[in-house]
């Protein structure tokens, strides 16, 4: 059986989760979920880092501790990705022991191979990014993510020799093509790295906040070197050598496009030193965007809660409209008219109304049970482009594109009722043929549309009358034509998606 381990970032918590967390939260889902259907042994992690200075200002700011603030912040993204159904197999904190063991192991062996050094740091550093910059990188002083002033700082650190890496690394993404996709972004992570590597802090001696260095008692690691390593924690990482290496080789990692440093320079860098020689894969997403500007608690933009959306929507008529309206890998603009019209456009009048009209004639001219499809049915060749399309655009991770293919069925499919016209047939063969066509494209669909749409979806699936569940199903042979029996009885209800008015 093949494996597929998928990540989050682990997100930082100095506030509330938003919309654009959802965004990469939801596309990690969607993935794991479509993974489950080809079969694959799946683990998905996600979690919360909640070391550094601006959780320690955060939670000062707030009259609390800096583990009280960690606390908080950490259960409302809990109970917002409870709350979207995401379908996470572990969601890890910083500050668990088991992260503090995996930290210190890691980079205690990157140290005995070498690559960390006692040096001393004068440069900036964003408290907003948690994050190191040369003048070059600031904008008359500013950080170009947060456009607030960084502060300049000196102090004793320890350092990791990132700048001996540069060959390694360029290697590795030579070897390995589809490393960092979509493509923009490998020669993103190739630029940084051709663009010549310098050694960077990886400690702190000014907070207490973190996780402690275990040869200098003075230092706790600087809050970067200690989040990427939570990765390597989940699956074993010096804990359980036999469950690390099951799940490593098969690592996804998924990303916004302004911690792409991190993740496709720094940590592989990091796991070569420590020895670690089989690296992960990332794949990144641009902004969310309000009005043109990032969407961020810390920016100036408002950011969106994602139970205001849910309220509105329903909890899978929010996912699947930021997953179609929203590309993944380019930055994409946010806005409560695209969701109403995707909502109602998609998901009310295409496929709710789907159902609920093959339910509906179904009851009335074939005794309520669905007939058997026909072999040679036109919605058959529609369905098969529907399923390689969609399969494809889940192997690149590209959700819309998937959900656009599968949407394509659902059209075809209405299309095919509207010309065809059963509600005025006699009942008899023409109707059956025609209805049992209805009902193996609408399973089809269900089933291609459940990493979306997983609650809708299973209950539509019930309603089909269909046995076992629709994330029982396995891509591809449960989704190629002719596998809906007929003679199945098929169960009335209120409508999936009820039409939405603007507000």
């Amino acid at each position: 059986m093949s494996r597929f381990y998928v990540t989050t970032p682990i997100f930082y918590v100095n506030d509330a989760p938003h919309v654009g967390h959802a965004y990469t939260a939801l596309n990690a889902d969607a993935m794991a979920r479509w993974h489950r259907l080809l079969g694959s042994d799946v683990w998905f992690l996600t979690g919360t880092d909640e070391h550094g200075l601006k959780v320690a200002r955060s939670a000062e700011e707030n009259g609390r501790t800096p583990l009280e603030q960690a606390d908080v912040n950490s259960a409302r993204f809990r109970e917002a990705w409870e709350l979207l159904n995401v379908s996470n197999n572990d969601f890890i904190r910083t500050t668990e022991p088991r992260h503090h063991q995996a930290v210190q192991a890691l980079l205690t062996a990157a140290k005995d191979n070498g690559w960390i050094r006692k040096g001393t740091y004068e440069g900036w550093y964003c408290v907003g990014c948690e994050a190191y910059y040369d003048d070059e990188d600031l904008d008359d002083g500013n950080c170009r993510v947060h456009q607030r002033p960084a502060e300049h700082m000196v102090e004793d650190n320890w350092f990791f020799a990132l700048s001996e890496f540069e060959e390694p690394l360029r290697q590795w993404y030579e070897d390995n093509p589809n490393a960092v996709a979509p493509d923009g972004y490998r020669n993103e992570a190739l630029g940084i790295i051709n663009g010549g590597l310098r050694d960077v802090s990886i400690s702190r001696s000014s907070i207490d906040w973190g996780v402690p260095v275990p040869w200098d008692q003075d230092h706790v690691f600087y809050v970067w070197y200690d989040a990427l390593i939570n990765y390597a924690t989940a699956v074993g990482y010096d804990a359980d050598s036999e469950r690390f290496a099951r799940w490593w080789p098969a690592c996804t990692h998924v990303i916004g496009k302004d911690i792409l440093r991190f993740h496709c320079v720094y940590w592989p860098a990091m796991l070569l030193a420590a020895g670690v020689t089989d690296l992960p894969d990332v794949r990144v997403h641009g902004f969310l965007l309000l009005g043109g500007e990032k969407m961020s608690k810390s920016g100036n933009v408002t950011a969106i809660s994602p139970a205001e959306m849910v309220d509105e929507f329903g909890v899978d008529g929010f996912r699947y409209s930021i997953l179609r309206d929203n590309p993944f890998g380019p930055d994409s603009e946010f806005s409560y008219e695209n969701l109403l019209t995707r909502y109602n456009g998609d998901l009310a009048n295409a496929y709710g109304n789907l159902l609920q009209r093959v339910i509906t004639v179904v009851g009335k001219k074939c005794d309520g049970l669905g007939p058997a499809p026909q072999p040679n049915s036109p919605l058959a060749a529609v369905a098969a482009a529907s399923v390689a399309d969609a399969t494809q655009a889940w192997s690149q991770t590209r959700a819309a594109l998937a959900l656009e293919a599968t949407w394509r069925l659902v059209r075809e499919t209405n299309e095919y009722l509207q010309a065809n016209e059963p509600w005025k047939m006699e009942p008899g063969a023409a109707v059956n043929a025609v209805m049992g066509d209805a009902v193996e494209a609408l399973r089809i669909a269900t089933i291609l549309a459940s990493p979306a749409i997983p609650t809708a979806a299973a209950e539509a699936w019930r309603r089909l009358g269909l046995s076992g569940t629709v994330d029982q199903q396995r891509v591809p042979d449960d989704v190629a034509w002719g596998q809906y029996p007929g003679g199945i009885a098929l169960v009335a209800g209120e409508p999936l998606f009820p039409r939405i008015k603007a507000g």
